[in-house]
């Protein structure tokens, strides 16, 4: 992540100096890196993880996502028809929060065990399912918040270099202040281009969990408002006894 955009700044200046942007620096990538100083190995690091954290996260929210509508339209059906174990089939083969938790319900249904056990095993599901759903945002969210000042404290080390090499030297020399300044912007730089993308990739992910969120309040409220449609008409020893 940070390694393009400063390639990119990289090609910005090189075209600038063939343009005739006078003694403007033509800077490698790896020149760019070592100029940075130490602080860019962390804050590279951060940036590798980061990009794991959001593929990984982002494929894992959209394969929980990609199945929900169809799995609920499908057990709804099902279960309207009375066909509990085809619904505890469909349930179990469909990954996902929403389906863990109709898959739940479900099965406490086939045995015929409904009221407060049937809530609380699938409270108990959803809370597995939300701390699953949430994984890897800490994550993110720290790198955004670390990177920042990361590249803080690489200015602050960048100013710390120039002001020594201005004592060392007695005087206030363009060339002895070059090299600290030259830090401290490009660490600056490299914590901002890591920590805004990863805080845009945060924001959207928290957006994914809320909405799954209600989909799994929805399949409860599905789940719970079957068991009592059955309890209440009599028919859930019925259900039970052909599910088993």
């Amino acid at each position: 992540m940070v390694l393009a955009l400063l390639a990119q700044a990289t090609d910005t200046a090189q075209a600038a100096a063939e343009t005739g942007g006078g003694g403007a620096p033509v800077y490698e990538l790896l020149t760019l890196f070592a100029d940075g100083g130490f602080m860019m190995y962390p804050l590279v690091l951060c940036s590798l993880l980061g990009l794991g954290v959001i593929l990984a996260k982002g494929y894992m929210l959209w394969e929980a996502h990609r199945h929900t509508r169809a799995v609920l339209a499908q057990v709804d059906e099902l279960t309207r028809q009375g066909k509990i174990d085809e619904a505890v089939e469909v349930a179990s083969r469909t990954p996902g929060p929403v389906a863990a938790i109709l898959l739940t319900g479900l099965r406490r249904i086939a045995a015929g065990r409904v009221g407060t056990e049937m809530e609380q095993a699938i409270t108990t599901t959803g809370t597995v399912e939300l701390g699953f759903l949430e994984r890897g945002l800490v994550v993110l969210a720290t790198i955004s918040n670390v990177a920042p000042l990361m590249g803080f404290l690489g200015t602050v080390l960048g100013m710390i270099i120039a002001f020594g090499a201005i004592e060392a030297a007695g005087q206030v020399e363009p060339a002895l202040v070059a090299g600290g300044i030259k830090v401290a912007l490009l660490t600056t730089a490299a914590g901002l281009v890591i920590a805004i993308p990863v805080n845009i990739a945060y924001n959207f992910f928290v957006t994914r969990v809320d909405h799954l969120i209600v989909e799994m309040e929805q399949g409860t409220q599905g789940i719970l408002s079957l068991a009592w449609d059955l309890e209440r008409s009599g028919q859930l020893r019925t259900v039970a006894t052909q599910a088993s």
